[in-house]
């Protein structure tokens, strides 16, 4: 890190030392005893402006208090048969890790239709996810390292897309905001497999408007990309879409064990969704637990967000309208 740089880093600790009583809880949550990897975060999104960070950083906090971010993962989605129609709909999951002891966390993008509930379901889900990430399993990561560990890796599925994903564009709009403003820079690369004729076409058009940062952080493999993958990390915690080619992200068992991440039957669900159980309980003592889905907020998207997902609107019709003619 440069001189800049650390007095930057510098400076936003000064600031962020005067936080608001009311906000040092969610403060604590974001950060997991590693406060200046934490900081380093919001700069590294604002482009080490200093006060931009500190404006992030507390808007942050301010969004994380007026939807109750911090009791989120007190709130299981239920009953159990729903949470089972929305991962099968949302298709998410953690295959393992990477030899660094990054989590790797796949993504089944051409997959997902979202149709099995309501926008709120599908927002609280992905929130609950990143909430358990980042207060469970990355500090159990940074544990077994010995190090801090704050990002992870994602692989990017795109077997099955479909014009029909325009439908989606504005929960996913909704989606990569709340991430962009309230989780910054969690994620080191995005690998991106299984790539159709529609994505490669949008692409060559998305690509001039990302931020240089955003940029070198995507890579596009060949094929299942898995033997690129196999170089960072081992067979094992390849995501099931990589393991073969045009394996895609169908369901897959494994020696009696549920290979697919996605599936709620996955030791990662099911140990997201025991702990969110439980937490519910230790929360509520015996008061039984509440159906319904959590209403958040969707902060409004940046101008590059914007005309991002406006851009990749109009190349979907566009391409739309191609296959009519």
């Amino acid at each position: 890190m440069g001189i800049a740089n650390e007095e930057a880093l510098k400076q936003l600790r000064s600031l962020m030392e005067d936080v608001d009583d009311s906000l040092r809880e969610s403060y604590r949550n974001i950060h997991q005893g590693y406060p200046t990897e934490n900081l380093l975060r919001f700069l590294k999104a604002r482009d080490w402006n200093v006060q931009k960070a500190h404006k992030m950083l507390l808007e942050c906090l301010e969004w994380r208090a007026q939807n109750e971010i911090d009791k989120i993962l007190t709130k299981p989605i239920i009953p159990a048969d729903l949470y089972r129609a929305i991962r099968d709909t949302q298709l998410v999951g953690v295959s393992g890790y990477s030899k660094e002891g990054l989590p790797v966390i796949a993504i089944g993008v051409g997959l997902s239709t979202y149709d099995k509930a309501s926008v709120h379901y599908y927002v609280q889900s992905h929130i609950q996810m990143n909430e358990y990430r980042d207060r469970v399993v990355l500090p159990s990561a940074s544990k077994k390292q010995g190090r801090p560990i704050c990002t992870c890796l994602k692989v990017l599925d795109m077997s099955g897309l479909k014009l029909s994903a325009l439908s989606q564009i504005k929960l996913m709009t909704a989606i990569t905001t709340i991430d962009d403003l309230n989780y910054p820079e969690k994620t080191e690369t995005y690998y991106i497999v299984n790539v159709p004729y529609i994505f490669s076409a949008c692409w060559k058009t998305i690509k001039p408007l990302l931020q240089e940062r955003t940029k070198k952080k995507i890579q596009v493999l060949k094929g299942c990309g898995k033997d690129e993958l196999l170089k960072i990390m081992d067979y094992e915690s390849l995501p099931h879409f990589c393991k073969r080619e045009g394996s895609g992200s169908g369901r897959h068992i494994s020696n009696g064990t549920v290979d697919n991440c996605f599936s709620l039957d996955h030791s990662f669900h099911q140990e997201l969704y025991s702990y969110v159980k439980q937490q519910a309980m230790v929360k509520g003592s015996s008061a039984p637990i509440r159906h319904g889905s959590v209403h958040v907020m969707f902060p409004e998207p940046d101008t590059e967000g914007t005309k991002i997902f406006d851009t990749l609107e109009s190349e979907f019709q566009k391409l739309g309208n191609d296959q009519k003619i």
